[in-house]
């Protein structure tokens, strides 16, 4: 008698924006996600990025082989209460331990809530019985307790990209319960780190009143959910790959013209509070007072793509690092020496992977970070023969894997300072050894293993 196999049933992944198959895909995440789905045919369901009229008023279909893409337009209101509002001046601030900057607005959450109900609306129409969703993002934390009262009844994942701060700093949110708690709707909560694990078990069992069991099971009521921490990684061969074969394009070897055999430093961010920029030039400033040696000797490049440019708080960013960057030149350069080249623009990956390549060292200090893949990209781009040296905060998710990093805090200007000297100074020999128990972490937890154990645990 033979025997039929279970069907497992589609994967349908829902986040903020959708990277359609005709679109470049902006980073690992959109290409895991499309590689997730393509194993197991499925749907990705969210924001088209484009403004309409109104929200939702069809739903965009677009199939590329098994993957179903479907997406909403969102109208101007909606987008800028929902997106610029609630998920970017609200969440995002207290989720990065920055309550000083949370702007909280009746009308902003409202919104926020409005547009998660019409994405539960259209998303309940598509779902079938055996379809697993996972839901990415702080943008769609209600979402489960939304379908749920419309009757799905499916097995629903969430992740939080961003860090998760303390139950003390998260009951600063007004109705922060109404919002959280519809956390347990879930099946699963996937984080990044071990204390992003603790902060959410910490918040619903001492403010909420749910039962912590075993195994990270957690009991609200008759919800029953598991969290669990499932640290993201990158496609590190393909970034290995892309950085080995970079020497030969263009912007990389004008690059290397312009050092002229000096050291390199790069940092690339997108332009945000939460990446500690403004106290890496103060210690990069510092670095050059203190060690006259290195001047005409080091470079340090810093690419901040802007970002957010509605909100104040970057605009404010934006002029206070123009006015460091200024300041460290007009003080240090040399006519034929500038010792900090900050470029407010965005560069192919494949450009990206080649300048890390390049740099003898890579300041990755945020204050505050998810996980931070920039990181492990530069570590994945090294020449394994000559392989640079990772400066990284130690309150970047990266930091607990990537221990062989020279970790700092990022707010201690001499700290860094100090480890941005050790790295220029570090024999070779140190360096490869750091590199390579960096890199042997990369490749067993890329990408790949990231979003198959996620899955994995959500079809359990």
């Amino acid at each position: 008698m033979s025997v039929v196999p279970l069907r497992t049933g589609r994967l349908i992944v829902v986040s903020n924006r959708v990277a359609l198959p005709r679109q470049t895909a902006t980073g690992g995440l959109a290409s895991a996600m499309r590689a997730a789905l393509q194993e197991a045919g499925g749907v990705w369901f969210g924001w088209s990025g484009k403004i309409a009229a109104e929200t939702a008023a069809t739903v965009h279909h677009l199939y590329d082989g098994p993957v179903h893409y479907a997406t909403i337009d969102l109208s101007r209101g909606d987008h800028d209460h929902f997106y610029d509002g609630f998920a970017n001046r609200t969440l995002w601030p207290l989720l990065h331990y920055r309550p000083d900057l949370v702007d909280y607005n009746r009308g902003h959450l409202d919104g926020y809530l409005r547009v998660n109900g019409i994405f539960a609306d259209r998303l309940a129409a598509v779902v079938e019985p055996d379809d697993v969703i996972w839901v990415n993002d702080y943008h769609l934390i209600p979402l489960a307790s939304m379908l749920r009262e419309r009757g799905v009844r499916n097995r629903i994942g969430f992740f939080l990209h961003t860090p998760l701060p303390a139950a003390g700093l998260l009951i600063a949110l007004p109705r922060h319960r109404e919002l959280l708690e519809t956390l347990a709707s879930y099946d699963l909560v996937g984080l990044h780190t071990a204390r992003d694990l603790r902060a959410l078990e910490e918040y619903f069992v001492h403010e909420t009143g749910a039962r912590l069991r075993g195994g990270h099971r957690l009991r609200l009521g008759h919800r029953r959910f598991r969290a669990g921490v499932f640290p993201i990684g990158i496609d590190t061969q393909h970034v290995a790959d892309a950085a080995a074969q970079a020497g030969t394009l263009d912007p990389i070897e004008d690059l290397r013209s312009s050092l002229e055999g000096r050291a390199l430093i790069i940092g690339v961010d997108r332009l945000d509070y939460s990446k500690g920029l403004p106290q890496r030039f103060d210690a990069y400033a510092r670095l050059l007072e203190r060690a006259p040696r290195l001047h005409r000797r080091v470079s340090f490049l810093q690419i901040a793509p802007p970002s957010r440019s509605t909100v104040p708080e970057y605009r404010q960013i934006r002029r206070d690092l123009e006015r460091k960057a200024g300041h460290i030149n007009g003080m240090y350069a040399a006519p034929d020496w500038v010792p900090i080249r900050y470029v407010n623009k965005s560069f192919p990956h494949s450009v990206l992977s080649g300048y890390y390549r390049n740099a003898k060292v890579g300041l990755v200090t945020p204050m505050r970070d998810g996980m931070n893949l920039v990181a492990k990209e530069y570590v994945a781009s090294q020449n394994p023969d000559d392989p640079g040296v990772l400066v990284l905060s130690r309150f970047a998710g990266a930091a607990q894997e990537l221990g062989e990093a020279l970790l700092v805090n990022p707010a201690d200007t001499e700290e860094v300072a100090d480890a941005l000297e050790l790295a220029l100074a570090m024999p070779l020999e140190e360096r490869r050894q750091r590199w390579r128990a960096m890199m042997d972490v990369l490749e067993q937890q890329d990408i790949t293993a990231w979003r198959r154990s996620f899955v994995a645990a959500l079809r359990e």
